[in-house]
């Protein structure tokens, strides 16, 4: 199917070419282009045959020769190439089936697109994938590609997800691994049904897979107050948290005496929910799985103790709030309060923000709203600065996820807002109105 250009670079390599905006893009040195992954692998040539046609039907042939790593320059209409693939699952833990009623319409899309495994890092059930794409991902070894196994029970998993083929694609992960492609596996773990021995089968049917499975993240399920009509599904309390986690650990020493890597971790919001101290930096193994929540507190803070042993002292006085989810609230408070010895003048108040906007047992960070933050924060003493998480805005950067904005929290504080990722180095810098700790 011929690839709509919506553009050309001016000056690129095509453009110089004679390709043209409202032509399209049939081939590359004779391999079909379909979509993003396509076109981003066969580039990478440097000597290219790509076969164009015109608005009016023509076909011709263009010789490029170009850099190894230079872009050919051209421009389609979305950044696929083509409709994202939506989710044929329902699955019983499904966030987005929990968010309140009244969000923008593009927050309820559930993507189960495999290309944005590899562009993005999401995640992909197996269940939404055509044949040709599996042929496609092992023939150009496209690698690693990111998993919701959840379990591998056949028929456990056809009713976790709500979807009758949910079982038989697990067998895409062995083609996969017999293909030499490198897998992240990740399990929403709910109590009581995939927790327990289920857990234990699912990673003895993954340990099987080894060393083509590089890690493996179990994260507790996230329940919000809208769960109206959805499976009766409990909440991690401290007792069954410790105890989840003290088998997943159990099972990460036993393969980092098997294979030299622990491979399978839990989330922090297993830590935190079971109260325990969280690992420290070396335990994760160079932090796979930072977007599952995976090392993420001890990340940020071996980089901020780092950052803040090189920190030249300073005299500098000023107070600022850093608002978080009600999770972490304790872990961060402990971890800015040391800042006191070389930044003596500095007052850092951290707030836990509750979640009422989702309610249930929701205390993130990422999902604290701007709604939350004005109304929770409104009278109280701020100081010269607000700091949040970045993770707490969405892609478009400055909208939280109830579609207030950085400006309108702002204004009704009264107050400067700065986002900061999770970066040790960028926290310290914005605690301390720095952009430059060490000189």
């Amino acid at each position: 199917m011929p690839v709509l250009i919506k553009a050309v670079t001016k000056g690129g390599r095509c453009d110089k070419a004679g390709v043209k905006a409202g032509e399209s893009l049939l081939t590359i040195n004779g391999e079909e282009i379909a979509d993003v992954l396509d076109y981003r692998f066969h580039q990478l040539n440097r000597s290219l045959t790509l076969e164009i046609q015109g608005e009016s039907g023509e076909v011709r042939t263009v010789a490029i020769k170009k850099g190894e790593y230079e872009e050919l320059g051209l421009e389609f209409e979305t950044y696929l190439m083509d409709k994202q693939h939506s989710c044929r699952n329902k699955c019983i833990f499904c966030f987005i089936d929990q968010l309140p009623k009244g969000m923008r319409e593009s927050l309820y899309f559930k993507d189960d697109d495999s290309r944005l495994s590899f562009l993005f890092g999401n995640y992909v059930t197996l269940t939404n994938i055509t044949e040709h794409e599996i042929e496609r991902i092992i023939k150009l070894h496209i690698s690693p590609i990111n998993v919701s196994v959840h379990t591998t029970n056949p028929e456990l998993r056809c009713r976790m997800l709500n979807n009758r083929f949910a079982g038989k694609a697990l067998d895409i992960l062995k083609r996969f691994a017999d293909g030499g492609i490198m897998i992240n596996c990740q399990i929403v773990s709910c109590p009581g049904i995939n927790d327990g021995q289920e857990l234990d089968r699912t990673l003895d049917d993954l340990e099987r897979l080894f060393p083509q499975i590089e890690s493996i993240a179990v994260v507790p399920v996230g329940l919000t107050a809208h769960r109206e009509g959805l499976y009766p599904l409990e909440s991690y309390t401290e007792e069954t948290a410790a105890k989840t986690l003290d088998q997943i650990e159990k099972r990460g020493e036993q393969f980092l005496k098997k294979y030299g890597r622990r491979i399978v971790f839990a989330s922090d919001e297993f830590y935190l929910k079971a109260k325990r101290e969280l690992p420290n930096a070396d335990f994760y193994e160079g932090f796979m799985q930072l977007e599952d929540g995976v090392g993420l507190l001890s990340c940020l803070k071996d980089e901020f103790d780092w950052e803040l042993e090189e920190a030249q002292p300073s005299d500098i006085k000023r107070k600022v709030t850093l608002a978080c989810g009600k999770a972490p609230e304790a872990f961060l408070r402990d971890l800015l309060a040391q800042i006191s010895e070389k930044f003596p003048n500095i007052t850092v108040q951290v707030v836990g923000i509750e979640n009422r906007f989702f309610g249930g047992e929701v205390d993130v960070t990422g999902l604290v709203t701007g709604g939350d933050l004005i109304n929770q924060l409104k009278g109280v003493d701020l100081g010269d600065e607000l700091i949040i998480s970045s993770a707490m805005l969405r892609r478009e950067g400055d909208l939280f996820l109830d579609d207030v904005s950085t400006d309108d929290v702002e204004r009704e504080l009264n107050i400067k807002l700065t986002a900061v990722p999770n970066d040790g180095q960028a926290l310290l810098a914005a605690v301390a109105a720095s952009n430059e700790i060490n000189p």
